[in-house]
Protein backbone atom coordinates (compact mmCIF):
# COMPACT_ATOMS: atom_id res chain seq x y z
CA UNK A 1 0.00 0.00 0.00
CA UNK A 2 2.68 2.38 1.11
CA UNK A 3 4.48 1.61 -2.39
CA UNK A 4 1.50 2.35 -4.45
CA UNK A 5 0.65 5.96 -2.51
CA UNK A 6 4.86 6.79 -3.10
CA UNK A 7 4.46 5.67 -6.92
CA UNK A 8 1.15 8.00 -7.15
CA UNK A 9 2.71 10.64 -5.30
CA UNK A 10 5.77 10.34 -7.69
CA UNK A 11 3.64 10.36 -10.71
CA UNK A 12 2.04 13.80 -9.74
CA UNK A 13 4.81 15.21 -9.07
CA UNK A 14 5.73 14.42 -12.54
CA UNK A 15 2.78 15.84 -14.01
CA UNK A 16 2.61 18.63 -12.46
CA UNK A 17 6.48 19.79 -13.42
CA UNK A 18 5.79 18.86 -16.94
CA UNK A 19 2.69 20.95 -17.18
CA UNK A 20 4.42 23.65 -15.07
CA UNK A 21 6.83 23.58 -18.18
CA UNK A 22 4.21 23.10 -20.86
CA UNK A 23 2.30 26.64 -19.34
CA UNK A 24 5.62 28.47 -19.18
CA UNK A 25 5.80 31.23 -21.54
CA UNK A 26 8.39 31.12 -23.87
CA UNK A 27 11.34 33.61 -23.62
CA UNK A 28 11.05 37.10 -25.79
CA UNK A 29 13.59 37.40 -28.26
CA UNK A 30 15.39 40.86 -28.35
CA UNK A 31 17.37 41.46 -31.01
CA UNK A 32 19.67 44.94 -30.16
CA UNK A 33 22.12 47.06 -32.52
CA UNK A 34 23.76 50.03 -32.29
CA UNK A 35 23.71 53.59 -33.94
CA UNK A 36 26.58 55.37 -32.48
CA UNK A 37 28.21 56.90 -35.37
CA UNK A 38 27.54 59.51 -38.11
CA UNK A 39 24.24 58.86 -39.97
CA UNK A 40 25.57 57.87 -43.46
CA UNK A 41 25.79 54.91 -45.83
CA UNK A 42 27.42 52.57 -43.17
CA UNK A 43 24.83 53.43 -41.19
CA UNK A 44 22.17 52.40 -43.41
CA UNK A 45 23.93 49.08 -44.79
CA UNK A 46 23.98 47.99 -40.68
CA UNK A 47 20.39 48.68 -39.94
CA UNK A 48 19.14 47.07 -43.20
CA UNK A 49 21.53 43.64 -42.27
CA UNK A 50 20.25 43.68 -38.70
CA UNK A 51 16.81 44.67 -39.07
CA UNK A 52 17.04 41.70 -41.99
CA UNK A 53 18.43 39.29 -39.82
CA UNK A 54 16.00 39.96 -36.66
CA UNK A 55 13.58 39.04 -39.07
CA UNK A 56 15.05 35.76 -40.11
CA UNK A 57 15.31 35.10 -36.29
CA UNK A 58 11.57 35.97 -35.84
CA UNK A 59 12.75 38.13 -33.00
CA UNK A 60 9.62 39.93 -30.93
CA UNK A 61 11.48 43.18 -30.47
CA UNK A 62 14.14 45.62 -31.34
CA UNK A 63 16.64 47.64 -29.73
CA UNK A 64 19.03 50.45 -30.99
CA UNK A 65 21.14 51.55 -28.77
CA UNK A 66 22.03 55.19 -30.00
CA UNK A 67 24.42 57.52 -29.37
CA UNK A 68 24.62 60.45 -32.51
CA UNK A 69 25.45 63.75 -33.64
CA UNK A 70 23.33 63.16 -36.59
CA UNK A 71 24.83 63.12 -39.69
CA UNK A 72 23.34 62.58 -43.70
CA UNK A 73 19.77 63.21 -43.77
CA UNK A 74 19.04 60.59 -46.67
CA UNK A 75 20.52 57.80 -45.22
CA UNK A 76 18.21 59.18 -42.01
CA UNK A 77 15.24 58.61 -44.29
CA UNK A 78 15.99 55.49 -45.57
CA UNK A 79 16.76 53.91 -41.96
CA UNK A 80 13.47 55.68 -40.79
CA UNK A 81 11.50 54.46 -43.60
CA UNK A 82 12.60 50.70 -42.54
CA UNK A 83 11.74 51.42 -38.91
CA UNK A 84 8.47 52.12 -39.44
CA UNK A 85 7.72 49.60 -42.11
CA UNK A 86 9.56 47.04 -39.66
CA UNK A 87 6.93 44.24 -38.12
CA UNK A 88 7.64 44.12 -34.50
CA UNK A 89 8.08 47.18 -31.68
CA UNK A 90 11.09 48.78 -32.15
CA UNK A 91 12.55 50.81 -29.36
CA UNK A 92 15.24 53.44 -29.38
CA UNK A 93 17.60 53.61 -26.05
CA UNK A 94 19.44 57.47 -26.38
CA UNK A 95 22.56 56.94 -24.96
CA UNK A 96 23.22 60.69 -24.14
CA UNK A 97 22.52 62.01 -27.72
CA UNK A 98 19.90 61.47 -30.60
CA UNK A 99 20.77 65.21 -32.41
CA UNK A 100 19.58 66.09 -35.77
CA UNK A 101 19.10 62.77 -38.01
CA UNK A 102 19.13 60.44 -35.19
CA UNK A 103 16.54 62.48 -33.59
CA UNK A 104 14.26 62.02 -36.80
CA UNK A 105 15.77 57.64 -36.42
CA UNK A 106 14.32 57.89 -32.52
CA UNK A 107 11.04 59.51 -32.99
CA UNK A 108 10.43 56.79 -35.70
CA UNK A 109 10.97 54.21 -33.30
CA UNK A 110 7.58 53.09 -31.35
CA UNK A 111 9.05 53.65 -28.05
CA UNK A 112 11.70 56.25 -26.98
CA UNK A 113 14.10 55.92 -23.53
CA UNK A 114 16.59 58.45 -22.57
CA UNK A 115 19.66 58.22 -20.28
CA UNK A 116 19.10 61.23 -17.69
CA UNK A 117 21.59 64.12 -19.12
CA UNK A 118 20.70 62.79 -22.65
CA UNK A 119 19.19 65.17 -25.50
CA UNK A 120 17.38 64.65 -28.22
CA UNK A 121 16.34 67.27 -31.47
CA UNK A 122 18.44 70.10 -33.29
CA UNK A 123 17.27 68.52 -36.18
CA UNK A 124 17.88 72.08 -38.47
CA UNK A 125 19.38 70.79 -41.70
CA UNK A 126 23.20 72.28 -41.91
CA UNK A 127 25.77 72.23 -44.79
CA UNK A 128 29.31 71.04 -43.62
CA UNK A 129 30.29 74.41 -42.09
CA UNK A 130 27.24 74.02 -39.76
CA UNK A 131 25.43 76.59 -41.46
CA UNK A 132 21.74 76.45 -42.65
CA UNK A 133 20.97 75.42 -45.57
CA UNK A 134 18.70 76.32 -47.77
CA UNK A 135 14.48 76.61 -47.26
CA UNK A 136 13.67 73.68 -49.44
CA UNK A 137 15.98 71.46 -47.60
CA UNK A 138 14.38 72.47 -43.94
CA UNK A 139 10.99 72.18 -45.63
CA UNK A 140 11.96 68.88 -46.69
CA UNK A 141 12.82 67.67 -43.00
CA UNK A 142 9.78 69.50 -41.09
CA UNK A 143 8.02 67.51 -43.49
CA UNK A 144 9.70 64.00 -42.55
CA UNK A 145 9.98 65.37 -38.90
CA UNK A 146 5.92 65.98 -38.89
CA UNK A 147 5.06 62.89 -40.98
CA UNK A 148 7.09 60.39 -38.54
CA UNK A 149 5.89 62.03 -35.32
CA UNK A 150 2.00 61.74 -36.87
CA UNK A 151 2.52 57.86 -38.02
CA UNK A 152 2.56 56.48 -33.99
CA UNK A 153 -1.23 58.12 -34.47
CA UNK A 154 -3.43 60.08 -31.94
CA UNK A 155 -6.17 59.24 -29.37
CA UNK A 156 -9.41 61.25 -30.23
CA UNK A 157 -10.83 62.77 -26.94
CA UNK A 158 -14.96 63.63 -26.84
CA UNK A 159 -15.95 65.72 -23.42
CA UNK A 160 -19.30 66.77 -24.56
CA UNK A 161 -19.53 68.98 -27.70
CA UNK A 162 -15.64 68.71 -27.59
CA UNK A 163 -13.53 67.12 -29.48
CA UNK A 164 -9.49 66.98 -29.18
CA UNK A 165 -7.14 64.58 -30.33
CA UNK A 166 -4.02 63.33 -28.52
CA UNK A 167 -0.72 62.93 -30.27
CA UNK A 168 1.14 59.85 -28.95
CA UNK A 169 4.35 62.33 -30.30
CA UNK A 170 3.20 66.04 -30.97
CA UNK A 171 3.86 66.42 -34.89
CA UNK A 172 4.10 70.36 -34.39
CA UNK A 173 7.25 69.39 -31.23
CA UNK A 174 8.95 67.33 -34.37
CA UNK A 175 8.91 70.56 -36.54
CA UNK A 176 9.72 72.50 -34.04
CA UNK A 177 13.08 70.62 -33.86
CA UNK A 178 13.83 72.08 -37.59
CA UNK A 179 11.58 75.26 -37.70
CA UNK A 180 12.87 78.41 -35.28
CA UNK A 181 9.93 80.32 -35.96
CA UNK A 182 7.62 77.89 -34.59
CA UNK A 183 6.25 79.09 -31.42
CA UNK A 184 4.52 76.03 -29.12
CA UNK A 185 3.26 77.77 -25.87
CA UNK A 186 5.24 76.48 -22.76
CA UNK A 187 7.52 74.67 -25.12
CA UNK A 188 9.51 76.85 -27.46
CA UNK A 189 9.19 80.40 -28.10
CA UNK A 190 10.39 81.74 -31.88
CA UNK A 191 13.81 82.04 -32.81
CA UNK A 192 14.91 78.44 -31.16
CA UNK A 193 15.01 74.85 -32.42
CA UNK A 194 14.03 72.50 -29.90
CA UNK A 195 16.52 70.29 -27.91
CA UNK A 196 15.05 68.15 -25.29
CA UNK A 197 16.41 67.24 -22.13
CA UNK A 198 15.63 63.44 -20.54
CA UNK A 199 13.01 65.40 -18.10
CA UNK A 200 11.90 67.58 -20.84
CA UNK A 201 10.99 64.18 -23.43
CA UNK A 202 9.43 62.27 -20.74
CA UNK A 203 7.20 65.41 -19.94
CA UNK A 204 5.94 65.98 -23.79
CA UNK A 205 5.97 62.45 -24.81
CA UNK A 206 9.04 61.99 -26.92
CA UNK A 207 10.40 59.62 -24.24
CA UNK A 208 8.45 56.36 -22.85
CA UNK A 209 11.20 56.90 -19.50
CA UNK A 210 14.72 57.60 -18.67
CA UNK A 211 16.87 54.61 -17.94
CA UNK A 212 20.30 54.24 -17.17
CA UNK A 213 21.19 51.41 -19.49
CA UNK A 214 19.34 49.70 -22.19
CA UNK A 215 18.39 47.08 -19.55
CA UNK A 216 16.93 48.96 -16.98
CA UNK A 217 15.15 50.04 -21.05
CA UNK A 218 14.08 46.98 -21.56
CA UNK A 219 12.19 45.91 -17.96
CA UNK A 220 10.41 49.57 -18.29
CA UNK A 221 9.04 48.31 -21.42
CA UNK A 222 7.87 45.66 -19.49
CA UNK A 223 9.87 43.13 -21.19
CA UNK A 224 11.81 40.90 -18.40
CA UNK A 225 12.05 37.17 -19.56
CA UNK A 226 14.20 37.80 -22.63
CA UNK A 227 16.82 36.46 -25.11
CA UNK A 228 19.15 38.85 -26.41
CA UNK A 229 20.98 38.71 -29.59
CA UNK A 230 23.18 41.28 -31.10
CA UNK A 231 24.14 42.60 -34.33
CA UNK A 232 27.92 41.51 -35.28
CA UNK A 233 29.24 43.31 -37.95
CA UNK A 234 30.51 41.23 -40.50
CA UNK A 235 34.19 41.44 -42.21
CA UNK A 236 32.64 43.00 -45.45
CA UNK A 237 30.50 45.11 -43.05
CA UNK A 238 33.83 46.80 -41.71
CA UNK A 239 36.16 47.20 -45.26
CA UNK A 240 33.23 48.99 -46.74
CA UNK A 241 33.00 51.49 -43.27
CA UNK A 242 36.69 51.74 -43.59
CA UNK A 243 36.97 52.35 -47.59
CA UNK A 244 33.87 54.86 -46.88
CA UNK A 245 36.09 57.01 -44.30
CA UNK A 246 36.53 60.80 -45.88
CA UNK A 247 40.78 60.22 -45.16
CA UNK A 248 40.56 56.74 -47.26
CA UNK A 249 38.52 58.00 -49.78
CA UNK A 250 41.19 61.57 -50.15
CA UNK A 251 43.71 58.94 -50.24
CA UNK A 252 42.34 56.66 -52.89
CA UNK A 253 41.55 60.02 -55.55
CA UNK A 254 45.44 60.87 -54.79
CA UNK A 255 46.37 57.16 -55.97
CA UNK A 256 43.65 57.81 -58.54
CA UNK A 257 44.81 60.98 -60.65
CA UNK A 258 48.23 60.59 -59.93
CA UNK A 259 48.32 57.20 -61.50
CA UNK A 260 46.87 58.27 -64.62
CA UNK A 261 48.82 61.48 -64.72
CA UNK A 262 52.32 59.07 -64.12
CA UNK A 263 51.13 56.67 -66.62
CA UNK A 264 50.89 59.57 -69.29
CA UNK A 265 54.67 60.42 -68.64
CA UNK A 266 55.68 56.86 -69.30
CA UNK A 267 55.65 54.95 -72.19
CA UNK A 268 53.54 51.50 -72.20
CA UNK A 269 51.91 50.05 -69.33
CA UNK A 270 52.95 50.11 -66.22
CA UNK A 271 52.01 50.23 -62.04
CA UNK A 272 50.99 53.77 -61.93
CA UNK A 273 47.84 52.33 -64.12
CA UNK A 274 47.61 49.07 -62.19
CA UNK A 275 47.27 51.54 -58.78
CA UNK A 276 45.05 53.71 -60.27
CA UNK A 277 42.68 50.83 -61.52
CA UNK A 278 42.68 49.42 -58.09
CA UNK A 279 42.39 52.55 -56.18
CA UNK A 280 38.98 53.08 -58.87
CA UNK A 281 37.35 49.81 -57.61
CA UNK A 282 37.90 50.69 -53.94
CA UNK A 283 36.58 53.78 -54.11
CA UNK A 284 33.67 53.48 -56.04
CA UNK A 285 32.93 49.53 -55.22
CA UNK A 286 31.95 50.75 -51.57
CA UNK A 287 29.91 53.75 -52.87
CA UNK A 288 28.03 51.85 -54.79
CA UNK A 289 27.33 48.81 -52.70
CA UNK A 290 25.51 51.51 -50.40
CA UNK A 291 23.50 53.12 -53.00
CA UNK A 292 24.75 56.18 -53.21
CA UNK A 293 27.11 55.93 -56.90
CA UNK A 294 24.42 56.33 -59.66
CA UNK A 295 25.49 53.93 -62.63
CA UNK A 296 25.90 57.01 -65.09
CA UNK A 297 28.48 58.46 -62.64
CA UNK A 298 30.61 55.30 -62.73
CA UNK A 299 30.22 55.47 -66.41
CA UNK A 300 31.54 58.57 -66.72
CA UNK A 301 34.73 58.00 -64.90
CA UNK A 302 34.97 54.57 -67.19
CA UNK A 303 34.48 56.94 -70.63
CA UNK A 304 37.09 59.29 -68.99
CA UNK A 305 39.74 56.52 -68.61
CA UNK A 306 38.74 54.88 -71.88
CA UNK A 307 39.65 58.57 -73.71
CA UNK A 308 43.17 58.91 -71.97
CA UNK A 309 43.82 55.01 -73.23
CA UNK A 310 43.38 56.33 -77.04
CA UNK A 311 45.53 59.02 -76.49
CA UNK A 312 47.81 57.07 -75.07
CA UNK A 313 48.21 54.29 -77.15
CA UNK A 314 46.10 56.09 -80.59
CA UNK A 315 46.52 59.12 -81.20
CA UNK A 316 49.72 61.13 -81.52
CA UNK A 317 50.77 63.75 -78.54
CA UNK A 318 47.78 65.12 -76.18
CA UNK A 319 45.33 66.62 -77.23
CA UNK A 320 40.81 66.80 -77.06
CA UNK A 321 40.73 62.82 -76.04
CA UNK A 322 43.32 63.27 -73.40
CA UNK A 323 41.95 66.58 -71.91
CA UNK A 324 38.27 65.23 -72.36
CA UNK A 325 39.20 61.75 -70.81
CA UNK A 326 40.98 64.12 -67.69
CA UNK A 327 37.61 66.42 -67.35
CA UNK A 328 35.32 63.03 -67.37
CA UNK A 329 37.49 61.10 -64.87
CA UNK A 330 37.97 64.77 -62.59
CA UNK A 331 33.64 65.13 -62.76
CA UNK A 332 32.96 61.42 -62.38
CA UNK A 333 35.50 61.05 -58.85
CA UNK A 334 33.84 64.85 -57.82
CA UNK A 335 30.43 63.78 -58.71
CA UNK A 336 30.39 60.74 -56.50
CA UNK A 337 31.44 62.34 -53.09
CA UNK A 338 28.04 64.45 -53.33
CA UNK A 339 24.23 63.46 -52.63
CA UNK A 340 22.56 64.03 -56.01
CA UNK A 341 19.16 64.78 -53.89
CA UNK A 342 21.63 68.51 -53.82
CA UNK A 343 20.14 68.50 -57.55
CA UNK A 344 16.78 68.07 -57.22
CA UNK A 345 16.14 70.44 -54.58
CA UNK A 346 18.74 72.98 -55.03
CA UNK A 347 20.59 73.48 -58.22
CA UNK A 348 22.81 76.49 -57.02
CA UNK A 349 24.02 74.97 -53.73
CA UNK A 350 24.43 71.34 -55.85
CA UNK A 351 26.62 73.45 -57.80
CA UNK A 352 28.81 75.19 -54.74
CA UNK A 353 29.48 71.23 -53.40
CA UNK A 354 30.25 70.04 -56.90
CA UNK A 355 33.45 72.61 -57.23
CA UNK A 356 33.77 71.82 -53.61
CA UNK A 357 34.74 67.95 -54.96
CA UNK A 358 36.46 69.06 -58.17
CA UNK A 359 38.77 71.31 -55.49
CA UNK A 360 39.35 68.49 -53.13
CA UNK A 361 40.14 66.00 -56.13
CA UNK A 362 42.14 68.85 -57.88
CA UNK A 363 44.20 69.55 -54.58
CA UNK A 364 44.51 65.35 -53.97
CA UNK A 365 46.26 65.40 -57.62
CA UNK A 366 48.65 68.09 -56.53
CA UNK A 367 49.27 66.47 -53.21
CA UNK A 368 50.14 63.50 -55.07
CA UNK A 369 52.55 65.14 -57.50
CA UNK A 370 54.57 66.59 -54.70
CA UNK A 371 54.71 63.39 -52.58
CA UNK A 372 56.04 61.37 -55.70
CA UNK A 373 58.95 63.79 -55.82
CA UNK A 374 59.56 64.12 -52.74
CA UNK A 375 59.29 60.31 -52.27
CA UNK A 376 61.55 60.09 -55.50
CA UNK A 377 64.24 62.20 -54.05
CA UNK A 378 64.76 60.47 -50.75
CA UNK A 379 65.13 57.08 -52.76
CA UNK A 380 67.64 58.65 -54.86
CA UNK A 381 69.69 59.39 -51.47
CA UNK A 382 69.00 56.61 -49.54
CA UNK A 383 71.64 53.92 -50.34
CA UNK A 384 69.16 50.88 -49.60
CA UNK A 385 67.18 51.91 -52.85
CA UNK A 386 70.47 52.78 -55.01
CA UNK A 387 69.56 49.48 -56.35
CA UNK A 388 66.54 50.65 -58.07
CA UNK A 389 68.08 53.26 -59.79
CA UNK A 390 70.08 54.01 -62.66
CA UNK A 391 72.46 56.92 -62.09
CA UNK A 392 75.86 55.36 -63.98
CA UNK A 393 77.09 57.59 -67.39
CA UNK A 394 78.16 56.06 -70.51
CA UNK A 395 81.14 58.41 -71.59
CA UNK A 396 82.71 58.39 -75.04
CA UNK A 397 86.42 58.04 -72.69
CA UNK A 398 85.26 54.93 -71.44
CA UNK A 399 84.63 53.47 -74.76
CA UNK A 400 81.21 53.83 -75.61
CA UNK A 401 79.63 55.15 -78.86
CA UNK A 402 76.68 55.66 -81.02
CA UNK A 403 76.61 53.35 -83.91
CA UNK A 404 74.48 56.14 -86.23
CA UNK A 405 72.78 55.03 -89.48
CA UNK A 406 74.14 57.28 -92.53
CA UNK A 407 70.33 58.58 -94.09
CA UNK A 408 71.20 61.09 -96.12
CA UNK A 409 71.52 58.34 -99.22
CA UNK A 410 68.05 57.54 -98.24
CA UNK A 411 66.82 60.82 -99.38
CA UNK A 412 64.47 61.48 -102.37
CA UNK A 413 63.96 57.14 -103.10
CA UNK A 414 60.48 55.63 -102.23
CA UNK A 415 60.01 53.51 -99.83
CA UNK A 416 56.61 51.42 -98.20
CA UNK A 417 55.09 52.02 -94.54
CA UNK A 418 55.55 48.89 -92.58
CA UNK A 419 53.06 50.25 -89.95
CA UNK A 420 50.67 52.84 -89.89
CA UNK A 421 52.34 56.39 -89.13
CA UNK A 422 50.02 58.28 -86.94
CA UNK A 423 52.38 60.64 -87.82
CA UNK A 424 55.24 58.46 -86.63
CA UNK A 425 55.89 54.49 -87.23
CA UNK A 426 58.34 52.75 -89.42
CA UNK A 427 59.15 52.63 -92.84
CA UNK A 428 60.35 49.80 -95.16
CA UNK A 429 63.00 50.73 -97.81
CA UNK A 430 65.12 48.03 -99.54
CA UNK A 431 63.94 45.49 -97.17
CA UNK A 432 65.45 47.46 -94.18
CA UNK A 433 63.13 49.21 -91.63
CA UNK A 434 63.39 52.35 -90.16
CA UNK A 435 61.59 55.04 -88.11
CA UNK A 436 59.75 57.50 -89.75
CA UNK A 437 57.12 60.57 -89.34
CA UNK A 438 55.15 61.68 -91.94
CA UNK A 439 53.55 65.00 -93.42
CA UNK A 440 50.22 64.11 -93.22
CA UNK A 441 48.52 63.19 -90.16
CA UNK A 442 47.69 59.23 -90.97
CA UNK A 443 49.11 57.15 -93.87
CA UNK A 444 48.04 53.59 -93.57
CA UNK A 445 50.11 50.57 -93.61
CA UNK A 446 51.44 49.22 -96.98
CA UNK A 447 51.24 52.76 -99.01
CA UNK A 448 54.29 53.80 -101.30
CA UNK A 449 55.74 56.78 -99.46
CA UNK A 450 58.93 59.19 -100.80
CA UNK A 451 61.45 60.22 -98.51
CA UNK A 452 61.87 64.09 -98.20
CA UNK A 453 64.47 64.39 -95.18
CA UNK A 454 65.81 63.00 -92.38
CA UNK A 455 66.08 64.75 -88.75
CA UNK A 456 67.46 63.23 -85.47
CA UNK A 457 67.99 59.45 -86.97
CA UNK A 458 64.02 59.62 -88.26
CA UNK A 459 63.01 59.48 -91.54
CA UNK A 460 60.68 62.16 -93.05
CA UNK A 461 58.37 61.27 -95.99
CA UNK A 462 55.33 61.90 -97.55
CA UNK A 463 52.42 59.66 -99.52
CA UNK A 464 53.27 59.62 -103.44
Amino acid sequence: MKIKSTLLLIAVLIGTVVYAQEKRPEKKLVYKFDIKEQIAAPVVRTTTNALNEAEELNADYVLIHMNTYGGLVDAADSIRTKILNFPVPVLVFIDNNAASAGALIAIAADSIYIRPGGSIGAASVVDGQGNLVPEKFQSYMRGHMRSTAESHGKDTIISGKDTTFLWHRDPAIAEAMVDPSTFIEGVIDTGKVITFSADEALLNGYAEGKANSYTEALDMAGITDYELVEYTPTVLDNIIGLLVNPFVHGLLVMIIIGGIYFELQTPGVGFPLGAAILAALLYFAPLYLEGLVENWEILLFIAGIALIAVEIFVLPGFGIAGISGIVLVVLGLSLALIDNIIFETDMNLGMKELLKSILLVASSTVLSLVGSILISKRMYKATRFAGLILDSTQDSEEGFVVNAVELSPLVGKEAVTHTILRPSGKVSVDNDIYDACCEESFIDKGEKVVIIKHEAGQLYVKKI
